[in-house]
């Protein structure tokens, strides 16, 4: 079973589909022990950093995400929901992630207008188990106004993203939305479930 963190600022339904998709066994949950029993954690989002961090908080979530990826527990963050596993970010003021990728999330630079919104070219800048079977230069859909900074941990970029995904062990993410980024976007979310066991 894949849990997807439902805390009320993601777009979970096009998660799950794209998860049933590819041959998994979704599970929407804001129940830490579901979170405990499931192969692998999707945390999707959208909106802004710090209202999304709070809900994280409220039920206990987020603590308990920490403590299962540093047990190993295999993680995937999605759009905000990668954004919030970096050390902190610079969105409306200064505020602190789930520090579990080391960087700070800024606003996109290098692009005419905000928020970046579009399919955007996708440069494999590290091998990761996320990439199999996606060619280098492949385009995914991305909706944002803010990105990871450069970091060692960066699997992927595009000329507005520095870390546009990113790896470290069992805790990735991505920038992009792979569930709106059509067959390499569920090939995403394969090699994911994949890598879940």
């Amino acid at each position: 079973m894949i849990a997807i963190v439902d805390y009320g600022v993601g777009n979970v339904r096009s998660v799950e589909r794209a998860l049933t998709h590819v041959g998994a066994e979704p599970k929407l949950t804001s129940d830490p022990e579901d979170l405990e029993r499931a192969d692998g954690v999707v945390l999707p989002g959208v909106g802004a950093f710090a209202p999304a961090l709070q809900k994280l908080s409220e039920h206990g979530l987020g603590r308990r995400i920490v403590e299962l990826a540093t047990k190993g527990k295999p993680l995937l963050g999605v759009c905000l929901g990668y954004q919030l596993l970096f050390d902190e970010s610079m969105e409306h003021g200064r505020h602190h992630g789930l520090g579990l990728l080391p960087g700070k999330v800024v606003e996109v630079r290098n692009s005419p207008r905000l928020p970046v919104i579009g399919w955007c070219r996708v440069q494999q800048s590290h091998g990761s188990a996320l990439w199999q079977g996606i060619e280098d230069g492949s385009y995914f859909y991305f909706v944002h106004s803010y990105t990871p900074s450069p970091s060692d941990d960066a699997i992927g970029s595009t000329e507005h993203s520095p870390a546009a995904a990113g790896a470290r062990g069992n805790v990735m993410g991505t920038q992009f939305h792979p569930e709106k980024s059509g067959p390499d976007g569920l090939r995403i979310y394969q090699n994911f479930v994949a890598l879940c066991g």
